[in-house]
């Protein structure tokens, strides 16, 4: 049982602008004002992962989750390093980092290699969350919790927390004034100190997207180039599709005729990119998916090639596709290739993924969709 009675005594000031304030608005002046909460919270009830302290400013939040978890509470990191990568603990692999770092959606490879001052706020955000996770201790307290981010950002890294938490076993708690976090961050409990309520919660399904997919202009390339993990180039030839959220593009791909000594029919991806703010929602999927039934529908196969390693673990797991050549080092494979005299696929550690899963029903659709030449 985790039981606290908090009092906060406080002696108001007697300065000549306080009296002249209490003398405005008619508020008496005392020698000493009160604030005090009963909590009683039953955790010993269920086992949980993740907690949520959520009321108004001045509700007692801050006060309450200190006195509740004392030195669990998370004090302002301090960053320093030349990249964020060098403030996280020296005992902690590169390995690991980097997969802290895709977990909580800080998925952008080119701004793991920039200092912490030079990043966006959601970009530092999502970083702070990842330091956070990275670190040994079984329990982490976070006041202020997305206050300092947009909110599509917060529903984003609220829902890759939550999922990070429960995969290592470890809790967390949230301590914030938005109340739209709740939905995202799948809390097992809410305690709201205004009125020092507690519920137990039951865990549900995020809230739903609606998400559309179009072909659109190369032009909406200059969107996505600065945020892939490899280069900000793409071949004039490809075809460019978005994933559209809010009518907002949020998720790009690039798809190419990949010429085959014996086969006919292959498309590859050659970019696929999500916006910063939308990563951790498997949105490039979505996107890559409905492409993957769309060619098969066609008659044809679409491939990819992530050399990523969060991107190859994804589509490894995915049941929508089939895993060609194991990730590696792909170099003068073939004597096609070697005819050309060029490393294949550049010579970098990507895998070659088909996909397999099921056609898009309506042919039609399909072809209205990829509206590429040889299709149509």
């Amino acid at each position: 049982m985790t039981v606290a009675d908090v009092v906060v005594h406080t002696t108001p000031s007697s300065t000549i602008r306080a009296r002249q304030v209490s003398a405005m608005f008619d508020v008496p002046q005392t020698t000493e004002q009160t604030l005090s909460w009963h909590v009683d919270l039953p955790l010993h009830e269920r086992a949980w992962h993740v907690g949520l302290i959520v009321g108004p400013s001045g509700s007692g939040k801050s006060t309450v989750a200190r006195a509740l978890f004392g030195d669990a509470m998370q004090q302002p990191a301090e960053w320093h390093g030349a990249s964020v990568l060098d403030d996280f603990p020296a005992d902690i692999s590169v390995q690991d980092i980097t997969s802290i770092c895709m977990a909580v959606g800080f998925n952008t490879i080119p701004a793991w290699l920039r200092p912490y001052n030079v990043l966006s706020n959601g970009e530092q955000f999502r970083v702070s969350m990842a330091r956070l996770l990275a670190s040994s201790a079984s329990l982490a307290v976070v006041d202020e919790f997305t206050s300092v981010v947009d909110r599509q950002t917060a529903h984003i890294v609220s829902h890759a927390t939550q999922k990070f938490v429960r995969k290592h076993a470890r809790q967390f708690v949230a301590v914030t004034c938005h109340y739209d976090v709740e939905d995202w961050l799948q809390p097992d409990w809410v305690f709201e100190p205004a009125t020092c309520s507690f519920r137990w919660r039951a865990l549900q399904r995020r809230p739903p997207l609606d998400v559309t997919i179009q072909r659109v202009p190369y032009a909406f390339w200059r969107l996505f180039a600065r945020y892939h993990y490899l280069t900000s180039e793409l071949a004039k030839a490809a075809q460019c599709f978005c994933a559209f959220l809010n009518q907002q593009p949020v998720a790009f791909a690039g798809v190419l005729y990949r010429p085959h000594p014996r086969v006919q029919n292959i498309y590859g991806v050659s970019r696929l990119v999500t916006l910063p703010d939308y990563q951790g929602l498997g949105l490039a999927f979505v996107l890559a998916d409905t492409l993957g039934a769309g060619f098969r529908a066609t008659g044809k196969h679409l491939h990819a090639y992530p050399a990523h390693p969060a991107l190859i673990r994804s589509f490894d797991k995915s049941a929508m596709w089939t895993m060609q050549h194991k990730p590696g080092v792909f170099s003068m494979a073939s004597d096609w290739r070697k005819k050309n005299g060029r490393p294949r696929f550049g010579g970098r550690p990507c895998g070659v993924f088909r996909y397999t899963g099921p056609a898009m029903s309506d042919r039609n659709h399909a072809v209205q969709l990829l509206n590429i030449p040889s299709i149509v």
